[in-house]
């Protein structure tokens, strides 16, 4: 079970930093992936929405043709 939740917490990690033209799509993708990932983990879903909406936005604006 551990095996899974890190599995699937690896891939939802991984769609942090997958896309968005605007700001604001970039903030809303990284907060669905950030929540995600934080339910997965037993983690608060707050938190991991406002880390991954920061983590996606901060990526797609330093590297913009990656997204």
């Amino acid at each position: 079970m551990l095996f899974r939740k890190i599995l699937v917490a690896a891939a939802l990690m991984g769609s942090l930093a997958a896309c968005g033209q605007s700001f604001g799509e970039q903030a809303v993708i990284g907060a669905g992936g950030g929540a995600a990932t934080s339910a997965v983990l037993g983690g608060s879903v707050g938190t991991g929405a406002l880390v991954g909406a920061a983590a996606n936005v901060a990526y797609c604006q330093n590297y913009p043709s990656r997204c």
